[in-house]
């Protein structure tokens, strides 16, 4: 805060506290007491509430200099330097405007002027500002780094949790994670809703707001309802399954979480389905609409209804290459129930009979035993050092019941093993759920592939659009009228190799190998 002052004696009004806190009004007393000892009259007053002396880019201050380069002023008078400037830089650039127009810098609690020993003082103060706001805020991502590596949440929690501060059993003040009971069941609600895929995510947005939920009100906005922006990295956020993600890392936390490993994975998969598909709607024209694919050029196959001479409209599947002359492609537009009828035919060639699941299922269940027999080895360390930090625990009780070792000593060991503890059983819990979850869904996907021609034949449009987007990358249409099949993982791996679907994974040991959860380092 800075108070611009002439050479005549007057009063200053304060602001309302409830609106400014409660430094503003103080720093405001201080410098009016100043400007009055000073026999000056306040002219004008700047205040950049909320805003860091890091920067110089503040909109009060550059109004203020503004002021003065048109203004008769005598005297700046702020409540200490580190208010006006915390970057050595900014503080001679803005000396130097204020010397430039005649005025005098005045601390209302340091002792600077324009004296070779006023000016030795200010230029120290600015020094001392300037290393106080780096250190500080060194410390400050030290602290945050420790507190996500220790699996804290080194940022504001996303909505269904809050962040609370609480107190120890020594009266120590921490900040921790807890959930949001009136959020949390509806977070619930729209991850369980979406996982179906019967819903979008414009849809549930809708709803959730008509049920009620909001933003978590803040000192500077007020709670209201959810952006849609924000509602798409909602649902892509992995601190909803205790994962915690900071500066591109990962980390599991020690925050519980709101939404169980395989509805997170049922949602991922269908908003990687929908985003190849470019779907934002839930209304299509035509199930096969966003799935196919120019095989001459690659662009992407658009639906259109051109008009004969009678008027009478058709559909057809046409190259958006070609259309938007943006490719030379010389694709030619293949009528919707062609281009049905090929897509249809594909299935036929992707579709395993009860002998291959059977032999593959054997594979698939040999592969994951097989993993899992490699890995025993990290478990069972995993498992030793559960047994040595329990073992550790009790010695130091022991220890601090004999009076080997003080009450302060042993809160601090038992906070490290119980750090220690809390992350292996998380990792053996993760292994655990992820082996299984895996394993799980590459079990649901080879029984998909089971007859699959037939079920596509039966099901209803909207079935056929939701088995295009599931199973495949993409179906591409060659000029020679037939259409191959991109089949998304886990599917390419488990599909019989000899078909025309494009096969990107070599191996069903390789494909769980990628399914599978990352080293236990």
């Amino acid at each position: 805060m800075s108070i611009l002052s002439d050479s005549n004696s007057n009063g200053i009004k304060p602001g309302p506290i409830h609106d400014e806190g409660f430094s503003i009004p103080a720093q405001r007393e201080a410098n009016a007491r100043k400007a009055e000892s000073l026999g000056a009259r306040v002219v004008a007053e700047f205040v950049d509430a909320g805003e860091s002396a890091r920067s110089a880019d503040r909109p009060d201050l550059q109004r203020m200099l503004e002021y003065i380069a048109t203004h008769q002023v005598n005297f700046c008078i702020v409540h200490k330097v580190d208010r006006l400037a915390r970057n050595r830089l900014d503080d001679v650039e803005i000396h130097r405007r204020l010397v430039q127009a005649g005025v005098t810098l005045v601390s209302a609690t340091e002792n600077i002027d324009e004296t070779p020993s006023g000016m030795l003082l200010h230029g120290i103060m600015s020094s001392i500002a300037e290393f106080y706001s780096k250190n500080l805020a060194t410390e400050v991502t030290k602290g945050l780094t420790q507190k996500f590596e220790t699996g804290g949440t080194p940022m504001r929690a996303p909505i269904g949790y809050l962040n609370v501060r609480k107190r120890d059993e020594q009266g120590r003040e921490y900040r921790t994670v807890e959930i949001d009971t009136d959020r949390a069941p509806l977070i619930r609600w729209v991850f369980k809703q979406y996982a179906t895929g019967e819903r979008t995510v414009v849809d549930l947005l809708a709803e959730v707001t008509a049920r009620g939920l909001t933003t978590v009100p803040t000192p500077k906005r007020p709670s209201g309802p959810m952006a849609r922006s924000g509602f798409f990295k909602l649902l892509r956020n992995p601190y909803y399954i205790g994962i915690v993600r900071y500066k591109g890392a990962e980390q599991p936390g020690t925050h519980e979480p709101l939404i169980d490993i395989d509805t997170w994975q049922q949602v991922q998969t269908l908003l990687d389905a929908r985003k190849i598909a470019s779907e934002r709607r839930r209304t299509h024209d035509h199930y096969l609409k966003g799935s196919l694919f120019c095989g001459a050029c690659g662009s992407r196959m658009q639906l259109d209804y051109p008009a004969n001479k009678q008027g009478i409209r058709y559909a057809y599947y046409v190259c958006s290459g070609r259309a938007s002359k943006r490719k030379n492609c010389t694709r030619r537009a293949v009528p919707v129930g062609v281009a049905e009828q090929l897509v249809a035919d594909c299935y036929q060639d992707i579709a395993i009979t009860e002998d291959e699941y059977t032999a593959l299922a054997a594979q698939v269940e040999a592969a994951f035993d097989e993993r899992l027999a490699s890995r025993s080895q990290e478990l069972a360390e995993l498992t030793e050092n559960r047994r040595r930090l329990q073992n550790e625990s009790d010695k130091l009780l022991a220890a601090h019941f004999a009076d080997a070792i003080d009450l302060e000593t042993l809160k601090r060991h038992q906070d490290r093993i119980r750090a220690g503890l809390a992350d292996i059983d998380r990792r053996l819990a993760s292994e655990h759920d992820q082996h299984a979850g895996a394993r799980k869904q590459l079990a649901t996907a080879l029984s998909l592939l089971v007859d699959c021609a037939t079920l596509y034949a039966r099901t209803n449009d909207h079935g056929k659009r939701l088995a295009n987007q599931a199973l495949t990358d993409g179906i591409e249409i060659s000029e020679d009228e037939r259409a191959t099949i991109r089949l998304s993982e886990p599917f390419a791996a488990l599909a019989p190799t000899s078909t025309s679907s494009d096969v990107r994974c070599s191996s069903t040991s390789s494909l769980v190998e990628t399914r599978g959860v990352e080293p236990l380092t």
